[in-house]
């Protein structure tokens, strides 16, 4: 019998994890409370849309041939064109959009999130909600990060640029 009580139990504080994150991004529900300019264009003109904006269309390619959702590639491939970054790159530091895959490890995340802040990058970190120790993880960036950085719980961006430091969960 304690084997269906603690399946109830479990199910149950999962449920109510659920819940209590979903409040606590409630209040940044299609840009309302967010309090930057920046971020909130990029709400309303990234995370809402659902077609690709008019540009080159290599990044989308590139991320669903790496397994990337069909959302979360229109996603990022509309951010690459509304912040006007040239080149991106998966699984690399070197250029403006870095997007950082599930198939590296904690220090090479940790490795290129660093290159990226110096060269001014923006990154990408794909998943931060899977499990607790992508979650420690992140979390750990975000206190150590000197600009914004924006968790859709699809992905967790990190600017490099003269904003403030702010962390929106969307």
């Amino acid at each position: 019998m304690s084997g269906g009580e603690n399946n109830i139990g479990l199910r149950f504080y999962g449920r109510v994890s659920a819940l209590h994150n979903r409040l606590k991004r409630a209040r940044y529900y299609r840009g309302h409370g967010v309090h930057s300019p920046f971020v909130y264009n990029i709400v309303r003109d990234v995370f809402m849309r659902d077609e690709l904006l008019p540009g080159d269309h290599g990044l989308f390619l590139a991320l669903r041939d790496s397994g990337i959702s069909r959302r979360r590639a229109t996603q990022l491939q509309n951010l690459a064109i509304h912040c006007g970054y040239a080149s991106y790159g998966i699984n690399r530091a070197d250029r403006e959009l870095c997007i950082l895959t599930r198939d590296l490890s904690r220090d090479q995340i940790l490795s290129h999130v660093a290159a990226a802040s110096e060269a001014g990058h923006t990154v990408v970190v794909m998943s931060p909600c899977d499990g607790r120790c992508r979650q420690a993880l992140c979390r750990q960036i975000v206190a150590a990060h000197r600009s914004t950085t924006v968790d859709n719980r699809g992905y967790l961006l990190i600017f490099n640029n003269n904003l403030p430091k702010q962390h929106f969960r969307i």
